[in-house]
């Protein structure tokens, strides 16, 4: 799978914490999944709204993942977590 099949499939899935969440289909950037605070390659990436992925807030409603990474994984899962869940909603095997 090409890099613009993969952002493409993700952003029209939609927030994967929202989904998680029950709270539906959202716009969604796309977050490179880090391993040692560095990305991965473009294939390992996850679709985050703007508020799940880069708003800054930490609140008991939501927090984003930019700047908040360990309380953002404690309440959603990690990175990794939430790629492969990605991945099973779009029935992609590796």
């Amino acid at each position: 799978m090409t890099k613009k099949e993969w952002f493409k499939l993700i952003q029209n899935m939609g927030c994967i914490v929202c989904l998680n969440e029950g709270l539906g289909v959202s716009p969604s950037d796309i977050h490179h999944v880090l391993k040692n605070s560095r990305r991965i390659d473009d294939l390992h990436t996850i679709p985050l709204c703007p508020l799940h992925h880069r708003s800054g807030h930490n609140t008991e409603e939501y927090v984003s993942r930019h700047p908040w990474k360990t309380e953002f994984e404690r309440r959603y899962g990690t990175e990794m977590e939430l790629y492969q869940q990605t991945k099973n909603r779009l029935n992609i095997t590796d």
